[in-house]
């Protein structure tokens, strides 16, 4: 019978961990596969957002294998350590959807509502936290983490009432960011500017934009204009290192049109 490759992918990582494996492998712990694991979902992240197939099914490949060689490195020491994490999520995924296993239906509003109660009630009963911010994890990136933030705040009823009033707290951090700018204290200009970039993020958010993804798309589009205007440079036989701003801006300006 042929074997699952789920089954395939625990069998190569047992027999790269093992006495005739791979010495590389043998040497790897869970703490030593954390970056690894970070690099391989931001790549993960990247094709999903190119929209390639064939990316997509490649860095799902490597994150599904980091994940697992971590499993089954914790069944070393914990027997059934994988397994029992897997029956464990299908539960919490179970009891996280009453909507969906019981008989209550909700709509999207009430879903998560009624997620954000079930994690802390979790929470609560777990390490007797029951911070509306318990389950915010430390290691987020930071413009990720101030969406979560925002959002977990307002979710709890800690926020602006009106978009108006949010907006208007939005002016006061940019009026209190040039105040900064205008003054010589480098801490005070940081601050001031974190401030107001913590209020862009909410701004977007209550407009359904999620400040993360958003920046994605703007970098991406950036490079992929800028890799376009040196393309045309050499193709006019320019240098973009020897042209001046105005130059380079007509070209900017050209490439814009065409896209």
């Amino acid at each position: 019978m042929q074997k699952h490759n789920f089954d395939r992918i625990v069998e190569v990582i047992d027999t790269l961990t093992g006495p005739d494996g791979c010495p590389w492998d043998k040497e790897q712990t869970p703490q030593s596969m954390c970056d690894y694991l970070v690099e391989e979902c931001f790549e993960l992240v990247e094709a999903i957002r190119q929209n390639d197939p064939a990316e997509i099914a490649e860095e799902l490949g490597d994150v599904l294998f980091l994940l697992l060689f971590i499993g089954r490195y914790m069944d070393r020491g914990i027997p059934d350590f994988l397994q029992t994490a897997l029956a464990n999520n299908v539960a919490k995924m179970i009891r996280r959807h009453p909507h969906v296993y019981g008989e209550k239906a909700a709509d999207v509003a009430e879903v998560i509502t009624n997620w954000e109660k079930i994690k802390k009630q979790e929470k609560a009963e777990k390490d007797k936290d029951p911070g509306v911010f318990a389950s915010l994890p430390a290691s987020l990136p930071p413009l990720l983490r101030a969406y979560r933030i925002n959002s977990k705040a307002a979710r709890a009823g800690f926020t602006w009432p009106t978009d108006a009033d949010q907006e208007a707290k939005l002016t006061e951090e940019w009026r209190e960011l040039q105040e900064a700018l205008a003054g010589d204290d480098a801490e005070a200009r940081e601050e001031e500017f974190g401030d107001y970039l913590f209020s862009l993020v909410e701004y977007g958010r209550r407009r359904g934009i999620k400040a993360n993804s958003a920046l994605a798309v703007a970098n991406a589009k950036f490079l992929r204009r800028f890799e376009a205007m040196e393309k045309l440079a050499v193709e006019r036989g320019l240098e973009l290192d020897r042209m001046s701003l105005t130059e380079m801006d007509k070209l900017w300006d050209e490439i814009k049109a065409e896209r």
